[in-house]
This record gives C-alpha cells, structure tokens and sequence, in this order.
C-alpha cells in the first residue's frame, strides 16, 4: 500500500486440503436472532464470564440481504471516533485480542527466530484496526463491479507476447530481475508452449481520492495476493464487536460487507485442479524460507468443504532439488505429480538468491502444470504494463466493449513514462504530487516527495537508461481520518488513511470461462504520515469496510 502504491506477499501448507464455502452457506454466526449470548461479554459481565465461540463465517453470506437491509435501516453516521470513553476502547481492545488469538487472526512474531518456519510458535495477533473504516457503498460497487473486467484484461495481455517484451524491453536494459523473467518468459514462447489452462488469483488496489471522488487503481497485483485468509477473520472480528458494542457506538454489523475471499481462492484452485484431470496429482504451493504470514495462507487450505485435493509446501530451493520434468510435461516434485502450482513466493530479487531458484521457476514454465501465475501473467500485472495499458487506444487492442473500457478509463489514475518529458519537468517543479514506482511488489520499494525530485535529476544528470526502471504515477490523496490502530498488543488512535484491495478469481480452459468472480476484499488502513503501507512490510493494519 501507499499513497499510490500497495502489495503485500506469502503462503504455507504439509497434507491438508485445498477448501471453501460452495457446497452450502453456512448459518451466520453474527446474526443477532442467532446468538442467545454476546460472544464477548457486556459491559456488566467479567471478562471471561461468556466465551461463547461461533462458528467462523467467512462464506459467501445470504449477508447480502443483511447488508442491503443494514443500509437502508441505518441513520446515524459512523460514530465519531474522538468522543470514544477510554474505558469502552479498552474494553473493546481487549475483547479484540481475545478474539484474534481463539480465531487464528494471528501471524508469526518477529522478535521470535523460529516463528516463520514452525507453527504455532512465536505468534502474535495481526496489525488490526479496532473498528471498521466507513466508505462510500457506491464505490464499494464500482470496485466489484470492475473485477472482472479486469480479470478478463489480464488474460488477454497475457497471450499477447509480443506486447508483453516490446513494452519491457528498455526496462530489462536497466532492471536485471524483469530481464531473468523475459528470458524465461522467451523461452517459453520459443517453445511455442499454450497455456491452456490459465488461472488467476488477484488483487486490484484502489484509493478514494479526497478531492475529486474518485475511485483510483493503485495496482493490479497478479502474484501472491496475500491476506485473502486474514482478511475475512477481521472482517468476522469487526462484526462480532459491532453485534457486542454496536448499539452503544451507534454502529450497525450489517453495514460490513460479507468477505468470501477465503472460500473463492481455494474454489478457484480446486477447480483448476479439477480441470488438470489427474486425481493423483497434487496443488503446491511455493513459499519463502521464512514466511512470518503463514496462517493467512494455511486458512486458504483449511476452511469449509474439504475438496479432498492434497497440498505440498515447497521453496524454491526445493523445487530445484526435488523437481523432475517428464517427456509429456507432467511436472514431479518428490515423486509426486503436480497439477496446480501457486506462488506465494517468486515476486521479489531476494526470493532468487542463486541460480537454484531460476531453474526451478523455468522448470514450472515449461512443465503442463497450472501456474498461478505464469510467467506471462506475472509480467502482465507489473508497473510498466499498467502505465502501458493506459496509454490511449491501448485498452481497445485487448478489449470489445465499449462499455468496459470506459469504466477501467475512469478509476486510472494518471501513469506515465519517465521519457515523457513535460511531466518529468512537473515531478520535478511539484514532487508531492507523484510517486515513482520501480517493478517490484512486496512494499517499501517506492519513491516519495524530495526523493522523487532528487532521484529524477539525477536519472537526468548521468543521462543513463536507468529511468526504464521506473514509472511515475498521480499520488493519490485519500480522506484522513481519526483510527485505532492495534499492533502488538497496543493500541493508539492517530490519522489513518485506507486502501481497499478487491480480490478477484479468474480460471478459463481454451475458450471456456470457468470462473471469473469478485472474491471479497482486503482494507488495509495506516498511519497519513506514513508512505509506504504493507502489512506485511510493517507499515499498515488489516481492517475491514463499513459501508455508508
């Protein structure tokens, strides 16, 4: 996240199974008529006096009608955090904690050596904001709604290579980890190789600019679009506190959206499991060596319906050792047939530290196994593809509809090459008014304020290509206001700003669309003051949206 940027990464897994909500909603747990007690206690019973815990509800909620009915039900405003009585937010804070910890909305610490390699131990809740952040319902709708246009856009960038090398060609001159992904990217197309089966788990990040009203894209994240699993705990989180504490805030549970995101990722890997046609075979997924975020990813493969699909956790140091690429493309990994490959790792330099990590990211390309993503997939969400895509009468060389078009049209935000020279003179006059992104994901890669100005004046001075590293994007200024932020058991109120990321599953075999849904959501809120914003990267606090 950032003004103007987010990304996020991760994921985690031994024998357990790929799941989700699709065979039958489950009962909400939320719902007042079904609660005879307050999850939490009131404020007249002790702290451990009613431990009642539900039934984790992350499924796609007949929640729809809720919400709608909570909007139209809804006078009062969002409650005006600076008049909150201390003792309501300690108690509430507490009640949070508890929550978090019996629920798994937790991550692995990082004062603990061992947390990111074995479970369950060194954890610690998760950055949270204590309540949900309001926005606006008619762009809550606009960011669903452009889902899956935006689904169907990558996969069509994706089969066009040409697009794809000519767009990053003075980018890999200048940018030595985008040239080792267009080599292996070449290499597949000198194969010849279709993917056929194409599968997309994604995440489109948007701000609400202040100003203009604006809903405005950040970045279309194609590669480990984390917090999927984290993200609908707090959403649960944020209900259950509302069901408890709501009436005296003046707040409405039914005012957050359901989040499906959980049960529709693991859906979408099933599917493409299914599709692979090989029962034997199983879904890996590619991890970090060390991954503090792995119970977001572990919920992916345990929550609802059991799909009865096995999962192996592989790094890619391991995938070098183990793999074995057959004459007919079957792809092995310890001896095991491989149908679905899912990249939580890969999307950064520091994930390839020796030329073990290449082979194996070649070997998968070149394997009949599902990727998600390719390799063309993952170049088709980088920064330089964005600001290419924007471009006039670029859109219409992918895309039909008119109609469609013009909606992905209205949320790009301004992106521009760096050999535009009328705007790198205005970056240069007024930096506060733009971000310069190079092509990396995972957070605090960004350029901000005087950096910006310093760093395009010294591109200019060595007269260097080292510019096609970069893009320069409208800095984005959302609304600030008043939140509590939790982070390691404490909690401060100071000004926030949020972005809102809304996944999105895309799944086709030759020209039959399997999948192609919006699949919950991910808020991330943090400090205004603050760039950058990655949970992952420290910088932000999972949340949820309050619709108003």
């Amino acid at each position: 996240m950032g003004v103007g940027h987010s990304s996020l990464s991760s994921c985690s897994v031994d024998s357990l199974c790929i799941t989700a909500f699709i065979a039958q909603p489950k009962t909400s747990s939320f719902s007042n008529s079904n609660r005879q007690k307050p999850l939490f206690p009131t404020k007249k019973q002790s702290p451990f006096a009613v431990l009642k815990i539900g039934t984790l509800n992350c499924a796609r909620v007949a929640g729809e009608m809720e919400i709608e009915k909570g909007i139209a039900a809804a006078g009062k405003p969002i409650v005006d955090r600076h008049g909150i009585d201390d003792g309501w937010i300690q108690k509430i804070v507490y009640d949070a904690l508890v929550w978090s910890s019996l629920h798994g909305l937790v991550v692995g610490d990082r004062n603990d050596q061992r947390s990111g390699k074995l479970p369950g131990v060194g954890m610690v809740h998760a950055p949270i904001a204590l309540l949900p952040t309001s926005f606006p319902e008619s762009h809550w709708k606009q960011a669903c709604e452009l889902a899956p246009i935006f689904n169907e856009l990558i996969d069509r960038v994706s089969l066009d290579g040409k697009f794809l090398q000519d767009s990053l060609a003075r980018t890999k001159k200048v940018d030595a980890f985008t040239s080792r992904l267009l080599d292996i990217h070449s290499k597949i197309l000198e194969m010849n190789k279709k993917e056929e089966i194409r599968l997309g788990l994604h995440r489109s990040d948007y701000m609400l600019d202040e100003k203009t009203k604006l809903l405005l894209q950040i970045e279309f994240n194609t590669i480990s679009s984390s917090f999927a699993g984290l993200g609908c705990l707090v959403t649960d989180l944020h209900r259950t506190l509302l069901n408890d504490y709501g009436e005296a805030l003046g707040l409405d549970s039914k005012r957050i959206p359901g989040n499906t995101a959980t049960g529709q990722f693991a859906e979408a890997l099933a599917k493409a499991w299914t599709e692979y046609n090989n029962p034997r075979a199983v879904a890996m997924i590619v991890v970090q060596t060390e991954e503090r975020n792995m119970y977001d990813q572990h919920w992916l493969c345990t929550l609802g319906i059991t799909y009865n699909v096995r999962t192996i956790r592989k790094t890619l140091a391991e995938i070098d050792s183990e793999g074995q690429l057959l004459p007919d493309g079957t792809f092995l990994v310890g001896g095991q047939a491989v149908a679905v490959v899912y990249f939580r790792a890969g999307y950064a330099p520091t994930d390839y530290p020796s030329e073990a990590e290449w082979r194996a990211r070649l070997l998968m390309e070149q394997s009949s196994a599902i990727k998600c993503p390719s390799i063309s997939y993952h170049l088709a969400g980088t920064k330089k593809i964005q600001q290419e895509l924007a471009k006039p009468n670029v859109l219409e060389r992918f895309l039909e509809s008119k109609e469609d078009i013009a909606k992905l049209r209205k949320c790009f935000a301004g992106l521009w090459s760096l050999v535009d020279a009328d705007i790198t003179k205005k970056a240069i006059e007024k930096p506060e008014l733009f971000v310069m992104k190079p092509q990396r994901e995972g957070g605090g890669n960004n350029i901000y304020g005087d950096d910006v100005k310093e760093t395009l004046l010294r591109l200019q001075k060595e007269g260097s290509e080292e510019d096609a590293a970069y893009i320069l994007m409208q800095r984005i200024f959302p609304a600030v206001s008043p939140t509590f932020l939790i982070r390691d058991g404490i909690c401060h109120k100071d000004h926030a700003i949020s972005e809102l990321g809304v996944y999105s599953a895309y799944l086709r075999n030759k020209e039959s669309v399997i999948m192609n849904d919006q699949c919950g959501y991910l808020m991330r809120t943090k400090v205004s003051s603050s760039n950058e914003g990655g949970v992952a990267a420290g910088f932000a606090v999972l949340d949820s949206i309050y619709l108003t």
